[in-house]
């Protein structure tokens, strides 16, 4: 998907009385990539949203791109800073009143290679941010008013977190821990809150580049599809879970993967 598609204005045949229409959403890790093209899907379907990231500038141009100010406000910061959580959760309440869908799609891998090798600070980092940042960001959701009015929760897994992943160890570690926690939430957090995921294989974004740069058809031969995933396709997920249509679902993860669990790959 190119950043154009990806960031496209928030027209479209879900603009009028939309699945999200009078909601407001929350969307981590959202100026670009999966969490921007659900922020898009997000507000294409009527929802007003407030995105985060860690950099103010390219927050700031997703903030345009979705329509600006009357429907997305930016907050920059760390996913794993409760700073940060705060003030975001504060600013969403202060814009738009309410907050019905949290989607915690922030995560992140800055190692490659045998789980045993990687740097216990570097693997506490990945746990911290992918893991425990997703529960606290659920924690403050449930505590601004989903656990009285009610809600949808999405979390963003990989299917690393599904067997094991040459070279991702730690990072599928966590994303295995992310889809239990998912199950866990979606226990406690009932009837009021429902709890979810999706588990995306390899999709074209920058995050995912080692992944599939320069030999796009060599990967995509793998997964019966035939091609790599999209951030589009990751969004209509999420919004399908974090819908009504999804009303009686929950504590599940749906793989989207373009077939390649299915062929045996990762």
């Amino acid at each position: 998907m190119t950043a154009s598609r990806a960031a496209a204005p928030a027209t479209g045949p879900f603009a009028a009385g939309g699945r999200f229409t009078g909601q407001v959403a929350l969307v981590t890790g959202a100026s670009r990539g999966i969490g921007l093209a659900v922020a898009v899907r997000l507000v294409a379907e009527g929802a007003r949203v407030c995105i985060t990231a860690r950099k103010p500038d390219p927050l700031a141009q997703a903030v345009a791109d979705l329509g600006g100010e009357q429907v997305a406000l930016g907050v920059a910061g760390r996913a794993d800073d409760p700073q940060h959580r705060d003030e975001a959760v504060a600013a969403t309440l202060a814009a738009y009143g309410r907050l019905d869908v949290l989607v915690n799609n922030t995560g992140i891998n800055p190692v490659y290679g045998p789980a045993l090798d990687v740097d216990p600070e570097a693997a506490r980092k990945i746990l911290d941010v992918n893991v425990l940042a997703t529960l606290a960001w659920t924690r403050l959701a449930r505590d601004a008013g989903m656990g009285a009015s009610g809600g949808a929760v999405v979390n963003v897994s990989s299917v690393a977190g599904l067997r094991p992943a040459g070279g991702l160890g730690i990072y599928g570690a966590s994303k295995a821990a992310l889809i239990a926690l998912t199950a866990q939430l979606a226990v406690e957090l009932g009837p009021a809150i429902r709890v979810n995921a999706v588990a995306p294989a390899v999709v074209q974004t920058r995050f995912a580049e080692a992944l599939y740069l320069g030999r796009e058809e060599q990967v995509a031969a793998g997964y019966p599809l035939r091609r790599l995933g999209e951030p589009a396709d990751v969004a209509a997920a999420v919004a399908f879970l974090a819908s009504s249509d999804a009303a009686w679902i929950t504590g599940q993860t749906l793989v989207v993967d373009g077939g390649l669990t299915l062929a045996g790959g990762v």
